[in-house]
């Protein structure tokens, strides 16, 4: 028998994937337990249907990514902080700060969790950030920190 998984099930195959099982292990397990349905041909086209939406989603989400990346890799960020002579900050600029100044100075919303930086910023100077859009594509924006005495 011919069934559509609705979870992924050990041994036989993951969710959203039409897989052949014995008639007594899909009547008697899969079905009853809300493993599978019937692969009817309403369930094959819906199923078909909603794998046609997710890809058609996920290029969507790919591209938008893309052109996120290009306007980010062209962005440099100016903080001026207060700190000692010697170049140290009191303190250091942080994901968040960074988050912030991209929506004030670029209009750009990045969640402070997609900031990734090489080493804390805790000196005047340039430093670099990594900001992961989406998985494999990510942007590097310019960040200068000056310290105000």
């Amino acid at each position: 028998m011919e069934v559509i998984l609705t979870q992924d099930v050990k041994g036989l195959g993951k969710k959203n994937q039409l897989v052949k099982a014995s008639d007594g292990y899909a009547r008697n397990f899969l079905l009853p337990k809300g493993l599978a349905v019937e692969a009817t041909r309403a369930n094959v086209n819906e199923m078909n249907a909603k794998s046609d939406a997710e890809r058609a989603r996920i290029a969507r989400e790919r591209a938008a990514a893309l052109d996120q990346q290009k306007a980010l890799s062209t962005i440099q960020l100016s903080f001026t902080v207060k700190g000692g002579a010697n170049g140290k900050l009191f303190g250091s600029v942080t994901n968040k700060e960074i988050s912030e100044a991209l929506r004030i100075q670029h209009n750009l919303d990045i969640d402070k969790k997609k900031i990734e930086l090489e080493e804390a910023i805790k000196g005047a100077g340039k430093h670099t950030a990594i900001i992961k859009l989406y998985p494999q594509i990510s942007a590097k924006i310019t960040i200068n920190v000056t310290v105000e005495v």
